[in-house]
């Protein structure tokens, strides 16, 4: 089935994310701002009290938790907006863009981590309270731990980048608080100055992996990447097995957010007339919406033996 663009009287295709979706995704963000405030507090007051670098750096981390998470905040909201005339196939790339402002911030959170673990290397320090920030930590991990938990349960519903961006970096937060407990209890109780430093510096290389890894998928998605190759190879299955379907060519996909277009040539019988032909491609335009119902499905009906003069990529 071909769609046609709107003209300048037509309404534009405004395929809505459903509100059951849109409410998910919007309370994670909010969810995800809430924590990283309290934390913030919670770690602040233990840090002046312990003067931990690793501790400092959960903080740091924090700090921009909480930046990163407003952003994301603020471009889920643009994202879940319907499509309008002048963006005509929706505002979902503000949730890759969301991705890269995160990855910036984490690693820009990393670079400042490695030089107060190097400083302190050459010049360790005693660690005062460190009960106090033991005690912060199991707080932090056990509120990251529920918020991580809900993330996943929301991306599982929805599918959204920007969301899936903002738990990587929190599940990373869980390791890095284990770390400062580690390290918090290696210098008090057996007096390795250097275990604060030096557990810094590991979650610091682990803040810079989780950064990258955030980064590469929000471009990929910038960059319109196509889908896995499993799932194009499930697509042309699913094309061609409708009847009247002979072969399936020029398949292009790409996500936006949570919605996937997919650009697919059908070929069938040229002897068939005009009906029969968009018939064809209605059923492999439902089926395909069938198994991903967030799609935007375009067919391109192709007499049999045509040779198109266009790059073939499959």
């Amino acid at each position: 089935m071909t769609h046609q663009a709107p003209s300048a009287q037509q309404p534009t295709d405004n395929r809505q994310v459903p509100e059951a979706t849109a409410r998910l995704m919007r309370s994670a963000t909010y969810a995800s701002v809430g924590v990283a405030l309290v934390l913030i507090v919670t770690k602040f007051a233990a840090w002046l009290s312990t003067d931990s670098v690793s501790l400092l750096s959960t903080l740091i981390d924090s700090l921009l938790d909480a930046a990163a998470s407003l952003i994301n905040l603020l471009a889920v909201r643009h994202a879940l907006q319907p499509a309008d005339r002048e963006h005509r196939f929706g505002h979902g790339k503000a949730e890759p863009l969301a991705g890269l402002a995160q990855s910036a911030f984490i690693s820009g959170s990393a670079v400042f981590l490695l030089i107060e673990a190097g400083q302190r290397l050459f010049r360790p320090q005693a660690i005062d309270n460190t009960d106090l920030g033991i005690a912060v930590m199991i707080l932090s991990i056990a509120l990251t731990l529920v918020l991580v938990l809900y993330q996943k349960y929301v991306i599982r519903r929805t599918q959204s980048v920007a969301i899936g961006a903002d738990s990587l970096h929190y599940q990373a937060d869980l390791l890095v608080n284990a770390g400062v407990i580690v390290s918090l209890l290696l210098s008090s109780q057996l007096g390795w100055s250097l275990a604060d430093p030096l557990f810094a510096g590991a979650i610091a290389a682990y803040i810079v992996w989780g950064a990258w890894q955030i980064g590469m998928e929000s471009l990929n998605l910038l960059m319109d990447r196509e889908l896995p190759d499993e799932e194009r190879a499930r697509i042309k299955e699913i094309a061609m097995d409708q009847p009247g379907v002979l072969d399936v060519h020029d398949m292009r996909t790409r996500s936006s957010g949570n919605q996937v277009f997919i650009q697919l040539h059908v070929e069938m019988d040229g002897r068939q007339n005009l009906r029969a032909a968009h018939d064809i491609a209605e059923r492999v335009m439902l089926a395909v919406e069938a198994a991903y119902p967030e799609a935007d499905v375009l067919v391109h009906q192709d007499p049999d033996g045509i040779e198109e003069r266009r790059l073939r990529y499959d």
